[in-house]
């Protein structure tokens, strides 16, 4: 049966698809003992020509040390975050807590809390996670990725940002990450129409204060502050543009020692502060 899939890969690059996607596809669906493997393949096949994310076709994706579940509920977990996680784990490290209490605002799949819990633990760090989103169909994903992973130490709420974090959390919270919509509706109609298969609310944000779809990461920003604890962090991601703008806000708002990281094209993308 092996041998039959380098003549399916070629078949199916002949169709279309990227030689590599040829490759993960078969991989991942041509499974020569089972009788319907054929039969997979090909809706696989179909879905992917079609225009749908590779990612949502094959079901899961590697996100760091992890494999993630993914599905039309969640976005795609992406490089950049990777690295928004490079960053939150260096400011848990300067801040040398020993069981630091970690807030994943708009969790998705879980990607960011369940990466930083993974890696924490595997150092030998005792964090935990709350970890909110305000779609259940959003948080019932990352649920399953937490116990796909054995990830025990983090818990789940339904929450637009902090609107219903537990109150007897504030000034406690070691570290704030999110990930949250910065795309400007104006943009998202000029961007690859493969995004429209993601969930349009975790793309797009309403424009504040004149900047584009500003609106969420400045909500994050304004309203961390009360919620973290002395010298305690927030980490949050926002678009190429917001750069100036989100250091602006954070200084204004109280933050000290506040810096804007670069993504892997160079360009603004991790807005850092201290309280």
């Amino acid at each position: 049966m092996a041998d039959a899939k380098p003549a399916l890969q070629r078949e199916l690059v002949a169709r279309g698809l990227a030689a590599r996607e040829a490759r993960w596809l078969v991989d991942e669906f041509y499974l020569g003992a089972d009788p319907d493997a054929l039969v997979g393949l090909e809706g696989a096949v179909t879905r992917r020509l079609a225009g749908e994310p590779l990612q949502y076709v094959i079901g899961h994706w590697p996100f760091r040390g992890l494999d993630l579940e993914v599905d039309p509920r969640v976005l795609i977990p992406r490089p950049e975050t990777e690295e928004l996680v490079t960053h939150a784990l260096g400011e848990l490290a300067a801040l040398d807590v020993t069981t630091p209490l970690i807030v994943d605002l708009g969790c998705g799949s879980g990607a960011i809390g369940l990466a930083l819990l993974d890696e924490l633990t595997k150092r030998g760090v005792r964090a935990s996670v709350v970890a909110l989103d305000v779609s259940t169909d959003a948080l019932a994903v990352a649920k399953r990725n937490a116990l796909k992973h054995g990830l025990h130490q983090i818990s789940f709420v339904q929450s637009s940002w902090f609107d219903d974090l537990d109150p007897s959390l504030r000034g406690r919270v070691d570290l704030v990450v999110a990930n949250p919509p910065y795309v400007g509706a104006r943009e998202f109609a000029s961007l690859d129409e493969v995004l429209r298969y993601e969930p349009y609310g975790a793309i797009v944000a309403d424009d504040v204060d004149g900047v584009e779809g500003f609106a969420d990461v400045a909500r994050v920003i304004r309203e961390s502050g009360p919620w973290l604890a002395e010298h305690a962090a927030v980490v949050v991601e926002h678009g190429e543009g917001h750069g100036v703008a989100a250091r602006q806000l954070a200084e204004s708002a109280g933050f000290v020692h506040v810096r804007d990281e670069k993504d892997l094209a160079g360009k603004d993308r991790v807005v850092v502060a201290r309280r």
